[in-house]
């Protein structure tokens, strides 16, 4: 069967390494949002041996803090669902009070209408800290 995460990058490619890359979405609402994928494709974290668990862990957990510390998000989401796209993959979610679902999930029915777009310089800004804080999985 096709799948998006295998036949393409599933959003800007920021890094990528042997095993996983990072990918900025084009989401006009979570400007920032982020996805870590593993590069083969397996649907699962258990498919995936305990090194690689590790290693792909302390990349989404680099994501997230490049996210905070370029964005300062009133809150992050983490969520591994694969339920569309059954390829191993993470979100990294800046999520603020006034987003359009908070404080429920990006996927359920928006509480609000949309904010105007956030200034591009943030989410350049978190390319820049994305790359430094992904540099040490080279």
């Amino acid at each position: 069967m096709p799948c998006e995460l295998c036949d393409s990058p599933g959003g800007e490619l920021v890094w990528q390494g042997p095993d996983l890359r990072v990918v900025l979405v084009a989401d006009p609402d979570y400007p920032g949002l982020c996805r870590v994928i593993w590069n083969r494709h397996v649907a699962e974290m258990t498919d995936l041996d305990e090194v690689d668990r590790l290693r792909l862990m302390r990349a989404v957990f680099a994501v997230e803090s490049a996210v905070r510390r370029a964005l300062v998000p009133d809150k992050i989401n983490l969520a591994s669902l694969g339920n569309q796209v059954p390829h191993l993959h993470w979100h990294v979610i800046p999520r603020r009070r006034d987003d359009r679902h908070f404080p429920h999930p990006i996927w359920s029915a928006p509480q609000r209408p949309a904010f105007p777009p956030s200034r591009e310089d943030r989410v350049a800004q978190l390319r820049t800290v994305l790359a430094r804080e992904l540099a040490r999985f080279a």
